[in-house]
């Protein structure tokens, strides 16, 4: 498997270490699928993890940001954002229908103990990691 280069803002890992114990290891096992993802993807070479409104955000040519965050005002939940003017979440509502909680079209929440449908949320990941090569598709390829 090749090398993703991930092109990290310091103030990235400060974020990580305001997180509770519990939730910052949800975060970034997160984090760790969306690189593994990028990673397996052909194409990719190159992933910005920055902040966007504060959270960690991951950027990719031709792919649309994907942030994860975890809120105080919901303390047992946390979620991975999508661009909502993009059509991944109201895609990923029609595909995925009840296999996820979705925050509007701009999120998939997860409970901090609840599992992750790891195989599911790396289609997803792809989708948006991907999104300007797929959002002609149908139900963007996937």
């Amino acid at each position: 498997m090749r090398k993703l280069l991930i092109e990290t803002n310091p103030k990235v890992e400060e974020v990580f270490n305001t997180y509770p114990k519990l939730v910052r290891s949800r975060i970034e096992y997160l984090r760790k699928l969306i690189l593994k993802t990028a990673e397996e993807i052909e194409g990719i070479r190159t992933i910005e993890e920055t902040l966007k409104w504060g959270e960690p955000s991951y950027l990719v040519k031709k792919g649309s940001t994907i942030r994860i965050d975890w809120k105080k005002k919901k303390p047992r939940q946390y979620a991975m954002y999508f661009k909502c003017t993009s059509k991944l979440v109201e895609t990923f509502k029609v595909v995925y229908k009840d296999t996820f909680n979705y925050e509007g079209n701009r999120a998939i929440v997860f409970e901090l103990n609840g599992k992750v449908p790891q195989t599911e949320l790396k289609k997803c990941i792809t989708a948006a990691l991907t999104y300007h090569t797929v959002k002609q598709l149908p139900l963007l390829g996937l």
